[in-house]
């Protein structure tokens, strides 16, 4: 079977808006790549060592790809996910890229499956739908491809025109890779780390105490002094913005702010530290700190994003014998209006203040997001994201979001990912979809072509730098 693109994939049907949805993605598709948010390991880039092989690359910590095929049935061992209960070696290389090409057809219709086709055939010139009888010919090509200077990190970071690039960092770290980056007249491009602090924030995050006295260590301060710790969390912060931050990331279940006093706060603080605090109270000691945060936001100015909804590791047995970011991450209902109003009751309208909402229910798109992105100048909407992040998806957001709140209250795409060879393909995406739901509009007399045309560009270019302080 062939793998063939399509150079009008993911354009509407009929041809007057095809036509139109091409001419307006011609004037983005050349347009560098500004990733916002995502979770590339820096030290690629400053190591810039050969990629290892095509299972390691593609889907060993792929959990787009991992999970279809273990909800087949098919034991994650084999796609080389060490099993820590029996430390049993988990399959070689090849034999997980069999295990996966033999499976080619469960990606059909996926946002993965587009993602991967794309990238076979652009990056490295497939031309053959993954198979059990080709496997071996795929592998052994991406694997000559790897082992040439060409395809080392740099060199892609390179051809893939890559201007901006956040990864997502732990408040305690060095920081290294990125400090190297910065100071290296041979590299370019900018890569920015990014603040996500919540196993600080939450005491029902594993380890949380001994975080805290990392905090307290580093600063200097009691550990058990709540000032010291607030204290110690703008210093990090303040040291991630001298190395190029530009936003505060909080991955939560449920977006909760909670407006406490000093003593009231310190008191949480204290039993937390103790261990002798409630499931409940524990929530609000942690949207209390989220509502910090945001202060915290209105004066070193980090972009604060929130990307909530999401149940981790909800097979115990699957976490417990392969570990976390296994494919068993499962969205959640998400409600914003009561759960944020303190915090946008002190900084909403806050417009130096920058808070970008995500959401893995759609749900809430056009219910909470929107509406509140078209009220507060400080609120921004977050791209679809995760599960979201696929054609169908990508369409619905934007009819979701564009009638209550316009364009221009969006961040631009972000891509999310730690599979550093999708970025292109994910980007390009975004692109062709946006075209073709502006075609749209402007076959329907809803917008002119010139309008659409400079929607398109901002947002790829425009916004992104806009909402994200680049």
């Amino acid at each position: 079977m062939k793998l063939q693109l399509d150079p009008d994939r993911l354009f509407p049907v009929d041809s007057a808006t095809r036509s139109l949805a091409r001419a307006l993605y011609e004037q983005v598709e050349n347009l560098p790549i500004i990733s916002p948010h995502g979770h590339v390991d820096p030290a690629i880039l400053v190591e810039d060592t050969k990629f290892d092989d095509p299972a390691e690359l593609f889907i060993r910590y792929d959990h787009y790809v991992t999970r279809l095929m273990h909800a087949a049935g098919i034991d994650l061992a084999r796609l080389g996910i060490p099993n820590r209960r029996s430390g049993e070696p988990v399959a070689l290389p090849r034999e997980v890229w069999r295990t996966f090409s033999e499976n080619w057809h469960l990606y059909a219709g996926t946002a993965s499956g587009y993602w991967l086709q794309s990238t076979f055939a652009q990056i490295f010139g497939i031309d053959v739908q993954p198979s059990a009888d080709n496997a071996d010919a795929v592998y052994d090509t991406i694997q000559r491809a790897l082992d040439t200077d060409a395809f080392r990190p740099r060199a892609l970071f390179e051809r893939f025109n890559i201007e901006v690039l956040a990864t997502t960092d732990d408040p305690m770290d060095s920081l290294e890779p990125h400090r190297a980056l910065a100071a290296d007249p041979t590299f370019s491009g900018r890569v920015l780390p990014t603040f996500r602090p919540d196993a600080y924030l939450n005491p029902a995050a594993p380890g949380w105490a001994d975080k805290v006295a990392a905090l307290a260590d580093w600063n200097g301060s009691v550990v058990g002094s709540y000032a010291g710790y607030l204290d110690a969390l703008a210093g990090r912060r303040r040291y991630f913005v001298e190395n190029g931050a530009v936003s505060a990331d909080h991955g939560v279940l449920q977006p909760l702010a909670v407006d406490l006093d000093a003593a009231e706060a310190a008191s949480l603080f204290a039993k937390g530290l103790a261990g002798k605090l409630s499931d409940a109270e524990s929530r609000v000691f942690a949207g209390h700190m989220l509502l910090e945060s945001a202060r915290m936001s209105t004066e070193d100015g980090l972009v604060m994003t929130v990307h909530p909804g999401v149940y981790r590791n909800h097979s115990s047995e699957t976490f417990e014998t392969f570990g976390p970011d296994t494919g068993h991450d499962i969205p959640v209902t998400t409600t914003y209006v009561e759960n944020m109003r303190p915090l946008l009751e002190k900084y909403g309208n806050n417009a130096d203040f920058h808070l970008v909402l995500f959401s893995v229910d759609e749900t809430v798109y056009s219910r909470e997001v929107a509406p509140l992105a078209g009220f507060y100048p400080s609120v921004y909407i977050g791209a679809p994201w995760w599960f979201l992040d696929a054609p169908d998806s990508v369409l619905r957001f934007r009819s979701a979001v564009t009638e209550t709140a316009g364009f221009y209250r969006s961040s631009g795409f972000i891509d999310d990912t730690r599979a550093f060879l999708s970025i292109p393909a994910r980007h390009d995406m975004a692109r062709r979809l946006d075209s073709a739901f502006l075609a749209r509009l402007v076959r329907e007399g809803r917008i002119d072509e010139q309008t659409a045309g400079r929607i398109n560009v901002d947002l790829v270019d425009s916004m992104p730098r806009k909402v994200f302080k680049l």
